[in-house]
């Protein structure tokens, strides 16, 4: 998919620095090493997504992953918008052209987790239900108490599907 402020594409291994830079710039997003960002964009390059500005820089990114027991499923790790792209659509144009790409291999469940107060999380998979005509069903995944020794917020599993793309989107994406 392409617009006038960026272009999407499938991540390169030489992406990873630059992704460990992004998500530094997009609290709160957690960050990791250098070495999982390589792997994200390597690895995982076919269930992800980079999103370059005009001048090439990376401004976007998603990561997700098939879980193995369900290879029928999407699931979102993380979704980083630069500051300089957000109120642009760049969040949806990446979830929605990363999951046309993989429901061309029979993906037709999309599972993120969020935490409870980011907004901004909420508001693109709310967003992106809508557009795929599903209702997500909540749990929480990972709890404060149990998982996180009260350092980090509950993460809620978003379950939402079976969905089939209605049309196919305007896409520019490249290799």
């Amino acid at each position: 998919m392409s617009s006038t402020t960026f272009s999407l594409r499938r991540p390169v291994a030489t992406d990873g620095h630059a992704l460990n830079q992004l998500i530094e710039r997009c609290p709160p997003l957690d960050t990791n090493s250098v070495y999982c960002n390589l792997l994200q964009c390597s690895h995982f390059s076919a269930t992800s997504i980079a999103a370059d500005n005009l001048q090439g820089e990376l401004v976007g990114f998603i990561s997700g992953y098939r879980p193995p027991e369900r290879p029928d499923t999407l699931f979102v790790w993380q979704v980083a918008v630069d500051s300089s792209m957000r109120g642009q659509g760049l969040g949806i144009a990446m979830l929605m052209g990363l999951l046309e790409r993989t429901a061309a291999e029979g993906v037709r469940w999309l599972e993120t987790t969020i935490s409870p107060g980011n907004s901004a999380s909420e508001a693109l998979f709310a967003k992106a239900f809508r557009q795929l005509d599903v209702t997500a069903s909540t749990e929480v995944l990972f709890s404060r108490a149990n998982h996180f020794n009260g350092q980090h917020d509950d993460e809620v599993l978003y379950r939402a599907g079976p969905f089939a793309l209605p049309v196919k989107l305007d896409t520019q994406e490249t290799a």
